[in-house]
């Protein structure tokens, strides 16, 4: 081959991938583009004032396809399948109690993102900035707007198989005082102290005494429900098989995800509710599987998260196992009812 043939084709192959490169980049801002445009028959979003204060409002984060994907938004809670107004402010995890609010964002860098949790107050303004360690999974505010918790994956991205490791902290909002993990208090199992390096704990929900809470510990492949004390710094096992709890707001009751016997390996959850009291199980007419840690619209009520055509929708089920599930919201998830 001649030096000329050479340089010939070396610029034949030099436009090929130029273009292939070009026709690349088109297809990607085509793609973007079509994200930021309201997909047809979705859910009808504009800008607007959102705060966490003033009752009868449910603020969640919206998952429609358009400018506003991924912010908090407002509709009202009677009326949730109603247009929305967005705040500008995104999370991919957010909760919210008496004013203050958590919100797990996702901090874009060069070359791969962090993550960081934002105290929120009634005006979604920031108030302090904490790391996150790994990508955010659960968030709760203690009914007094107190204290603030959040889960997040360190190793692994899903609660469905065995091979994960979770981070959950919890802050004082007041003084600023954080624990970066679960991991430092001190665990009772069987009345005695336990210890295990393979203990994980996740999906925090607090009781109003600003110093109960509840969530659940993994180690040796099992589950339980813990009780957690703030202030002695200890937590203590109560119940085998329990995720991702939610405590009722009259404190009797905790809703959560089990795992049954039969189902597929990556959607092995049904929804239970526990009796404080008396430790009896009651399932719920469900039957799919969710993978959320859910809400109590009221005493009465759970409000729970299932995949949906914008990434997912929101159920709603009565909590004393009558009724059906029904869907209340599209293209939403990580609601809070603003009382």
């Amino acid at each position: 081959m001649t030096v000329r043939t050479r340089i010939l084709v070396l610029l034949s192959a030099l436009v090929v991938l130029a273009g292939v490169a070009t026709a690349s980049v088109l297809h990607a801002s085509a793609r973007a583009e079509r994200r930021d445009q309201p997909q047809a028959g979705g859910p009808r979003v504009t800008s607007g004032r959102v705060t966490l204060t003033g009752a009868g409002r449910m603020v969640f984060r919206t998952m429609a396809w358009g400018p506003h994907r991924d912010e908090l938004a407002s509709v009202p809670a009677a009326d949730p399948s109603g247009p929305r107004t967005a705040s500008g402010v995104k999370c991919l995890r957010f909760y919210a109690a008496s004013g203050t609010g958590v919100c797990l964002q996702a901090v874009h860098g060069p070359v791969s993102d962090t993550y960081r949790a934002v105290i929120l107050d009634a005006s979604l303004r920031a108030r302090a900035h904490y790391d996150v360690p790994g990508i955010p999974s659960r968030a709760r505010v203690s009914p007094s707007g107190h204290y603030a918790a959040w889960t997040a994956f360190v190793g692994g991205d899903s609660y469905a198989g065995t091979n994960f490791s979770t981070r959950t902290a919890v802050v004082d909002i007041r003084t600023g005082e954080l624990t970066p993990s679960l991991e430092a208090y001190r665990i009772v199992k069987d009345g005695r102290t336990y210890r295990a390096a393979d203990t994980n704990f996740w999906g925090v929900t607090f009781a109003p005494d600003d110093r109960t809470f509840y969530a659940t510990l993994g180690t040796h492949g099992t589950t339980y429900l813990i009780r957690g004390d703030l202030r002695a710094r200890t937590v203590t096992t109560l119940h085998p098989n329990v995720e991702c709890p939610s405590l009722s707001p009259d404190g009797t009751r905790v809703a959560f995800k089990k795992r049954v016997t039969g189902l597929p390996k990556d959607a092995p959850w049904h929804l239970y509710v526990l009796d404080l009291r008396t430790m009896r199980e009651s399932p719920l007419p469900e039957p799919r599987s969710v993978d959320d840690q859910a809400v109590w619209r009221d005493d009465g009520t759970l409000v729970y998260a299932l995949p949906g055509d914008y990434g997912a929708d929101l159920y709603e089920l009565p909590a004393d196992g009558t009724g059906k599930p029904r869907r209340i919201s599209t293209a939403a998830v990580s609601p809070a009812y603003v009382h």
